[in-house]
């Protein structure tokens, strides 16, 4: 999996929004900033990353207090986050470009879109609930009794061998951000404000009600679709890399096929 990440254009630090914040840059063509879910890596994206940066630039971000981005005073929620991914993409010079968010990233990306659509062209949300209501009771449940102990150890040996704030205040950034897990989140009538289309792709056994994602999917703009991949749990990224990439590129080919029949007088 390392090895796949060998081949970065960019392995670098900026400055966003006065956080440290650490990138890397992946492939060639339209822009495609992808968000990893809490307490994720860049490595752990190493199953599907090499078939997106085939088609496009990946962009890389690690989010405040995670991988080798440090913490910071004060609390970390999505609409902080959110707007730290606002300051990354202005601080690299996006303009727009595609969001694929998983799991916290997603829901970061959702606040992204809502504040900024300008900088969304297509958005891609993977694993996650709009709001805790679509949230089935066994996974409220995990959530809810999760402490930095009990949290999977191999999240825990990550943050201890990349964060620059040292293993001893894993715990310190897992009570700041475990909070945000079941927050009350974004409504479905807030997501209708939404502009870009959107590939709303789930598990069958994942952390989100299939309902739940049909109703996100009506409340979004025309042209959204919902993925249900049978089989397949929260982990479904890693699960069926393959196959997650292969119905996100024929989300994203769906918007240049528009842009080839769309009539000249609407372009």
């Amino acid at each position: 999996m390392t090895g796949q990440l060998d081949g970065a254009v960019v392995k670098d630090r900026v400055d966003a929004c006065g956080l440290d914040t650490y990138y890397e840059v992946h492939g060639a063509g339209e822009p495609l900033l992808y968000l990893h879910g809490g307490f994720n890596t860049i490595e752990m994206l190493g199953g599907i990353l090499p078939q997106l940066a085939q088609r496009y630039r990946v962009y890389l971000p690690e989010r405040q207090g995670q991988g080798r981005t440090p913490d910071r005073d004060g609390p970390v929620t999505f609409p902080s986050m959110a707007a730290d991914t606002i300051a990354f993409s202005e601080a690299v010079g996006l303009t727009a470009a595609h969001l694929v968010g998983f799991s916290d990233g997603a829901m970061v990306a959702i606040h992204v879109a809502l504040q900024r659509p300008d900088l969304v062209r297509r958005l891609v949300l993977i694993g996650q609930y709009a709001n805790p209501d679509g949230c089935p009771p066994f996974y409220a449940e995990l959530m809810e009794q999760f402490t930095a102990d009990t949290f999977p150890a191999m999240f825990r040996q990550m943050y201890n061998s990349l964060s620059p704030d040292g293993p001893e205040h894993f715990p310190v950034f897992f009570n700041k951000l475990k909070p945000n897990w079941l927050s009350p989140g974004v409504s479905l009538e807030r997501l209708r404000d939404v502009q870009s289309p959107t590939l709303v792709l789930i598990g069958d056994d994942d952390c989100v009600t299939p309902e739940h994602a049909a109703a996100m999917v009506r409340a979004l703009p025309a042209g959204s679709q919902l993925g249900v991949v049978p089989g397949t749990s929260h982990g479904l990224p890693f699960e069926k890399p393959d196959l997650v990439d292969q119905l996100i590129l024929d989300f994203l080919k769906d918007q240049q096929t528009e842009k080839m029949i769309r009539p000249a007088d609407e372009s």
